[in-house]
């Protein structure tokens, strides 16, 4: 496959060992330094990465010069924007962590409908500006998520069972590839590139520049339903079988939540075990109080639905805003039967003994199960329901429990799927394979091959032929 670059920046012949520092304008943080150890954390505070450096590039150039450095140095590249999903990563050291934090542009373009951000944008950014020209876009549900490891890791978000994943709707990307060149691929140049990005994560280049669709609504009905946990029963019932009948135009989620007693959770819910159902309605107000009658029905304590501006989504799902420890495990459910429905119930329910904080289940279907036109690698989600099981970690034994649990939760509900994961929310090593169906992960693997010999590239869930455990790093 040819690849067709952009004009590649020129790198001086220095030895490796200083050139490092001084490519990005000093911001290159070794180990040792004052600024190395906040330069090296990951969003999850329990993720202990240590790398061989970690620079913080100004813009493509000297993102390019760092790939090209390290190369020559005999070291690997991981790219970051604000190190979600960090976990998997394993041992760093021989790997440079490129943070792309600097490269934080949004430009939205009303007339063609998209939008084009640098390579480190968060979601708030882009969200707020695409709200202000009247139009919406594919975020998640937390505000501080870098845009492009989202994106081409998938990208679920609350308008997914109408519109799709993101990455499938992401139009152009522009990376450093593992020979250190700057690349644009899209539907009519590297196209076998573009195709591998979307949904191939950070294994075939470090994003400088992505542009994606933006959609017609500045409006649309989203907001929670709360119950007290005891409630857990009837509601999971209700809303399994609710969940399977509804319509493309409603994303929702369901979480069992034990919150701690702490003074910035609201009085109401503070210190108590609650049962949440949250999402959006991509319908009028008449049609959407039709879709949400059923959940309604269960008299919920506490409901926020109602007509809001698409910029408060990001928000909805009260997901941290800041770091903090937390340990997790998930997997797609492909249906939930009776005994899937007692597992939940089993785990989840106050008096369970569980150490996890939120058992949570996303509703998907919808166009998630439909293959998207001209779509990459990741062309559908699979299953009926995502489950994801979080604890916090404050301590190193809230850390061994709660990882004890999370993975005790995934593994019961697991034999309710195909084996499939999504990796984005798979914050702890595992097979990539997983991700996707065999034929696309091993054009995958192909592609790794050929654009990437020498592995320079390191994705956080690494596309390879065979799959190695690193030592444990928690």
């Amino acid at each position: 496959m040819t690849i067709h670059h952009l004009a590649r920046p020129r790198i001086q012949d220095r030895a490796v060992a200083h050139s490092l520092r001084g490519l990005c304008a000093g911001d290159v943080q070794l180990p040792g330094d004052p600024g190395y150890d906040a330069a090296r954390q990951a969003w999850n505070l329990a993720v202990d990465q240590r790398p061989a450096a970690v620079a913080r590039p100004a813009d493509a150039r000297q993102t390019a010069q760092v790939v090209r450095a390290a190369a020559a140095a005999g070291l690997r590249v991981a790219p970051q924007t604000t190190g979600h999903n960090a976990g998997p990563l394993g041992r760093l050291d021989d790997v440079v962590i490129v943070r792309t934090g600097a490269m934080n542009s949004v430009q939205v373009d009303p007339d063609r409908q998209g939008i084009r951000v640098g390579g480190g944008t968060l979601w708030l950014t882009a969200v707020t500006a695409a709200a202000a020209h009247g139009r919406a876009v594919l975020h998640g549900s937390a505000p501080d998520v870098g845009i492009a490891g989202y994106s081409l890791g998938g990208g679920l978000g609350w308008y997914a069972r109408a519109l799709g994943l993101q990455t499938n709707n992401v139009t152009a990307v522009e990376v450093v590839t593992a020979d250190g060149a700057l690349v644009r691929a899209d539907a009519e140049q590297n196209t076998e590139l573009f195709w591998a990005l979307r949904g191939g994560s950070g294994n075939f280049g470090i994003v400088t520049a992505l542009e994606f669709r933006t959609f017609p609504f500045a409006t649309t009905v989203a907001g929670m339903l709360v119950w007290d946990a005891a409630m857990a029963e009837p509601v999971l019932r209700r809303w399994v079988q609710w969940a399977g009948d509804a319509p493309d135009e409603v994303t929702t989620s369901l979480r069992v939540m034990s919150l701690p007693p702490l003074p910035e959770i609201p009085a109401p819910f503070r210190g108590r075990s609650l049962l949440i159902i949250d999402g959006a309605v991509l319908a009028s107000d008449a049609r959407s109080a039709e879709i949400l009658a059923p959940l309604r029905d269960l008299q919920p304590e506490v409901d926020t639905f109602a007509r809001v501006p698409v910029e408060t989504l990001s928000g909805l799902h009260m997901d941290p805003d800041s770091p903090m420890p937390s340990v997790s495990d998930t997997a797609i459910l492909d249906a939930m039967p009776e005994a899937a429905i007692e597992t939940f119930l089993d785990l989840a329910r106050p008096g369970s003994g569980s150490s996890l904080m939120m058992h949570e289940l996303r509703q998907l279907g919808g166009a998630l199960a439909r293959p998207h036109p001209g779509a990459g690698a990741m062309p559908t989600m699979p299953g009926a329901f995502l489950a994801f099981g979080g604890a916090l970690a404050a301590t190193p034994e809230m850390a061994a429990a709660g990882r004890r649990d999370a993975q005790a939760f995934a593994a019961a509900l697991a034999p309710f799927g195909s084996g499939r994961t999504y990796l984005n929310f798979q914050e702890n090593q595992t097979e990539t394979a997983a991700g996707f169906d065999p034929v696309n992960y091993g054009r995958l693997v192909a592609l790794k091959s050929a654009l990437d010999p020498q592995g320079v590239l390191l994705g956080n869930h690494p596309v390879r032929r065979t799959y190695e455990v690193e030592d444990e790093f928690f």
